[in-house]
């Protein structure tokens, strides 16, 4: 939460109360457009999750670990502090044993895996760490390989991820135009405490020399965000004795559901901020996430998100919590500091019951009742009720803090909240602004004369960037526009989903089979569920890219063949060549169509690029270039063929 250092005092704005409410006319009337907002919406039980509970996949021998011992650390809250305002809770240490894919190759332990594969781990101790999250540059990653992370002692709840999908991170990370170190680094999961290892299995075929990654720098998390589960007895973060618990207040439970507290890495040290989760006017189900541009501005960052659900005591007596943490990171849709906003759009599904909250961008009437919902210090979630006394133009200033002014024509880009109850801390920066239970703001900073964030004196204030003045920047998601778009329509143009249909763009998940060594595309979220349960040769990959689910404008179906000589499948969106293998390749099997995408390159589409096996007869496809690039290097069998048709990185 950033700091304002130019406050006037009560009887001077009430002095201004005239000129403040022309302000805010002159804003309203330069707003494009009358005003927009959509209700609610509930995430269903049945949302298909992306990443599974490590039960349910197949299970692996133990491996001992190489042992990295980074000792006490005691300068750690002082190593890399940042004065612009955002909470800090964990700081950069350097790892010197595994600071290059040079030292680190030359110290793991291989052995084979029980498919044939190779398997090898690396624990990283630092001592006094409330958590710990590895800092894992990649250089050369097969996509097949899996990661997986957990603490020692721990390791049947380990997060388990495939090379193919940290792939796209650090791809999407280089597109945004990060070419640095921070760009190519993976941000393992927080382990939970001061230990956490690295697993990597290869699949077979892959030799160890084939993998090149490092591990030079670790996140030493030194502020305790332990949750405290039912039954546990860990404390949550102290906030200031004034915070209204969120549990306390019935009525405010669906906004509740829809706000999640962030945990993510910035150039090496670790922060917290809060967002909320936002409905478009198609009822997609897609995960836009709004906060403040001030915690998130850019990709690399982003790749780095961790969202924490339902952090919110269990009732209002019970201090416990049953909270849910998404770890896959989100992509940076817009980030602007006019009104200090970013829109995001997580990589994973939020959990069953999360709310996908409502908005609006009708301008609230001058002393509206408002609501802030949020994660003061990172701990438990919090609320507080105030008024809407203003609104403000306000600009970055000194150490991290903002100055504030009297709008001129534009009527001000923020909202001035007094609050009544409650206040807003660091770790509340992001967080939603609600007023009749629509979302219409997000926390840019806080001010008490010069104590803000650390009293409960009577008179305190917030300030919270306008919705409808970011609207215009972030509508073309918020309404639907992104749909799948025919590379024949005019550039720009696009064919927006139905209202109240779900989303056109669902996940394909793959698959690689550790026999055969071919590898399975599935869209059917039940056909992946019951590869998992049924066939242990299969390794799950995650996400490999997004299709669509309807036949709109300027799609093709693409198409599944089964070869029932070998076990492959094969896809194609040529009609043609659909017709030739069924008339060449009797045991080809053809399976219809599976999805639907673009032949030619079209509206934020990505390129399928497909390879053959000139040995087994079965085709690869992946849209990461860096490993088509992989593959092209070391294995020769596989004959690239080029781009086979386009999808989409994202939903």
């Amino acid at each position: 939460m950033r700091v304002s250092f130019n406050i006037s005092v009560r009887g001077l704005l009430h002095a201004l109360a005239l000129t403040l409410a022309a302000g805010l006319a002159h804003g309203q009337a330069a707003d494009p457009g009358p005003a927009v907002g959509v209700g609610a919406r509930v995430q269903p039980a049945d949302a298909p999750r992306e990443f599974l509970a490590a039960s349910s996949l197949a299970p692996v021998q133990a491996v001992r670990p190489l042992r990295v011992e980074l000792g006490t650390w005691l300068q750690v809250q002082a190593s890399s502090a940042r004065t612009d305002g955002l909470r800090q809770v964990g700081a950069q240490r350097p790892s010197r044993q595994t600071a290059s894919a040079e030292a680190l190759g030359s110290q793991l332990q291989w052995k084979r895996s029980v498919n044939g594969g190779w398997l090898a781990a690396v624990s990283v101790r630092s001592e006094g760490a409330y958590g710990l999250r590895l800092g894992v540059e990649i250089d050369q990653l097969p996509g097949s390989a899996l990661l997986r992370v957990y603490a020692q002692g721990r390791r049947g709840k380990a997060y388990e991820i495939a090379g193919q999908r940290v792939l796209q991170i650090i791809q999407a990370n280089q597109e945004a135009g990060d070419a640095s170190a921070n760009g190519r680094t993976w941000w393992t999961p927080d382990s939970g405490g001061d230990e956490a290892t690295l697993e990597i299995e290869l699949p077979p075929g892959t030799p160890p020399d084939m993998l090149r990654v490092a591990i030079p720098r670790v996140v030493h998390v030194h502020e305790n965000l332990s949750l405290p589960m039912r039954g546990e007895e860990q404390m949550e973060t102290q906030a200031l004795d004034c915070q209204l618990d969120v549990a306390c207040y019935d009525a405010y439970a669906t906004q509740s559901k829809a706000v999640a507290r962030m945990y993510f890495v910035s150039d090496g040290s670790a922060y917290v901020c809060t967002g909320t989760l936002m409905n478009d006017l198609a009822q997609s189900g897609t995960p836009y996430f709004l906060t403040a541009n001030h915690c998130i501005s850019s990709q690399t960052v982003a790749s780095t998100l961790e969202t924490m659900w339902f952090y919110r005591s269990a009732s209002c007596t019970d201090r416990s919590s049953a909270a849910q943490t998404l770890r896959g990171g989100a992509v940076l849709l817009y980030a602007s500091a006019d009104q200090d906003g970013a829109l995001l759009q997580l990589r994973e599904a939020p959990p069953a019951g999360a709310v996908f909250a409502a908005w609006s961008t009708a301008m609230p009437d001058l002393g509206a009742d408002v609501v802030g919902m949020h994660h003061p210090k990172g701990g438990l979630q919090k609320l507080a009720f105030g008024r809407l006394q203003s609104a403000r133009d306000c600009t970055p200033g000194a150490a991290g803090g903002f100055a504030c002014s009297t709008p001129g024509q534009g009527g001000g880009n923020f909202y001035r909240i007094e609050w009544s109850q409650g206040r807003t801390e660091g770790g509340s920066s992001g967080s939603g602004l609600f007023v009749d239970g629509k979302l219409v703001g997000t926390l840019y900073g806080g001010a008490n004369g010069q104590d803000s964030g650390t009293s409960c004196s009577p008179y305190n204030v917030s300030y919270y960037g306008r919705l409808d003045k970011l609207y215009p920047a972030i509508r073309q998601w918020l309404e639907g526009s992104r749909a799948p778009a025919s590379t024949t329509q005019p550039p720009g143009a696009s064919v927006p989903a139905t209202p109240g249909s779900t989303s056109v763009r669902v996940p394909v998940y793959r698959f690689f089979n550790t026999r055969t060594g071919a590898h399975f595309y599935t869209a059917n979220v039940a056909e992946r569920d019951y590869v998992i349960a049924n066939y242990r040769e299969f390794q799950y990959e995650n996400v490999a890219f997004y299709a669509a689910t309807q036949q709109l404008q300027g799609l093709s179906p693409v198409f599944r063949f089964y070869n029932t000589s070998t076990g492959a499948h094969f896809y194609t969106i040529d009609a043609f060549e659909r017709q030739q293998v069924n008339i060449y390749y009797k045991s080809f099997k053809d399976e219809g169509s599976v999805w639907y995408a673009l032949a030619q390159a079209g509206t934020d589409s990505v390129p399928m690029y497909r390879f053959f096996n000139l040995q087994t007869g079965a085709h690869f496809y992946t849209i990461n270039a860096a490993e088509r690039d992989f593959v092209v290097a070391n294995y020769p069998a596989f004959k690239y063929e080029g781009v086979a048709y386009q999808v989409w990185s994202s939903q």
